[in-house]
């Protein structure tokens, strides 16, 4: 058990100050007195002793202070260094996990946007991705939207690419810039680049955004792994159009779209004419042939934007959004018409084939992409029972 408490120490210390101011006097004047004494007994000069002692004593303890607060400088600099590595590694862990979670370029975009500012120190650093050849900006500040400034941001990026025998983690300066080369498996995906308006890059932040950039180039490459898988799967090897399970969702995606901004859509449904014929005549091989020249034909008449799938056998569907009948009309015609002036060439013989065609619109409301089929369907039939090589609309909207 403590007897004494904190305020008791106080006032007992207090008490024992005020003794020692009550005293100093008396005490000065009684150690200055046994001083001179001593110095006449034994003819040494104690005093002068005692002040230069003390001089040095207080010199000492100024000397001591010094180093301690020079010792604390020291502490808390590096205190702050290792706070500032902490939180940069942390940035680090935040934007692996986040390009953990990212497995297109828009989810990438978004990471990068949110956390690549601070790692690099500025708002102004900027990617390029290098996609067939050809570059492509996946962020960059808003305001530098002109030609120009994409141009330039172009050639730092050819400048930096030309230090290939460098390793990729080592930085390029050059051109007003840092710049490192995203590489995933020895492939170079992109360049980052920051702007040297400050000076140089320091050395600790070239290591911190050599870090993200690995990162950022595995994460790339995964993306565009992963785009190639998907597509793969959604696409037919042959002739490069959708696969039917993937064209159905999208119908019922569109409708959906078109119900809401009361847009027209509609469909066209073709099959190749005898094309048993041409199968039994010259084999499989040549009927790959002509399906895979028809996928090529349907890229070159048809939008981007235009669904193109194959339905099954020698049946294909393009969707068209935002398009009325009558435009649907005049893209069926025009692509009967490619078919029909295409040349097979297969093993020294040409052959020629024609098609047939059914075009639908989506009814107001509807959202059955299974019946917007159904009547192209119809009218695909009723192309072939009249004659084939035609286009013909769907009785419930065809104008008369």
């Amino acid at each position: 058990m403590n007897l004494v408490g904190r305020q008791d120490r106080l006032l007992i210390g207090g008490l024992a100050v005020a003794v020692i101011v009550v005293f100093a006097r008396p005490i000065e004047r009684y150690g200055l007195s046994l001083a001179r004494e001593a110095e006449r007994s034994s003819g040494l000069a104690l005093v002068p002793a005692l002040l230069i002692l003390t001089a040095v004593f207080l010199f000492h303890q100024q000397g001591k202070r010094q180093e301690a607060r020079a010792r604390a400088a020291v502490a808390e600099a590096a205190a702050k260094q290792m706070g500032a590595r902490a939180a940069e590694m942390e940035r680090l862990v935040n934007l692996g996990q986040a390009l953990a979670r990212s497995l297109d370029l828009e989810t990438i975009r978004g990471v990068v946007l949110q956390h690549l500012p601070k790692l690099a120190g500025s708002e102004d650093a900027w990617i390029l991705l290098r996609v067939n050849g050809h570059w492509q900006a996946l962020v960059g500040p808003a305001r530098d939207t002109r030609r120009e400034i994409e141009r330039a941001r172009e050639h730092v990026a050819d400048h930096a690419l030309a230090g290939g025998s460098a390793p990729a983690t080592e930085g390029v300066a050059g051109e007003g810039h840092f710049c490192l080369r995203l590489a995933a498996g020895g492939d170079i995906v992109g360049v980052l680049g920051v702007p040297e308006s400050d000076g140089p890059i320091p050395e600790p932040r070239q290591r911190v955004l050599a870090t993200a950039g690995a990162l950022l180039g595995i994460s790339l490459r995964n993306a565009q792994l992963f785009h190639e898988i998907r597509e793969s799967s959604l696409r037919d090897g042959l002739t490069g159009c959708y696969n039917r399970t993937h064209a159905l969702e999208v119908i019922d995606t569109e409708l959906r779209r078109a119900r809401r901004s009361q847009t027209p859509v509609s469909l066209i449904m073709f099959d190749l004419d005898h094309f048993k014929d041409i199968n039994d005549r010259y084999g499989h091989l040549c009927g790959d042939a002509v399906l895979a020249g028809v996928g090529v034909k349907m890229r070159d008449v048809t939008r981007g934007s235009d669904l193109k799938c194959r339905y099954g056998g020698e049946e294909f569907l393009v969707l068209l959004p935002e398009t009325p009948l009558e435009g649907a009309k005049r893209v069926a015609d025009s692509l009967r018409r490619e078919l029909a002036d295409m040349r097979i060439t297969w093993k020294d013989e040409s052959l020629s084939i024609t098609a047939s065609f059914g075009v639908s619109v989506a009814l107001p409301a509807e959202v059955d992409g299974q019946a917007l089929i159904a009547r192209a369907d119809a009218a695909l039939y009723r192309a072939k029972d009249q004659g084939r090589n035609c286009v013909r609309l769907s009785i419930e909207t065809a104008v008369t």
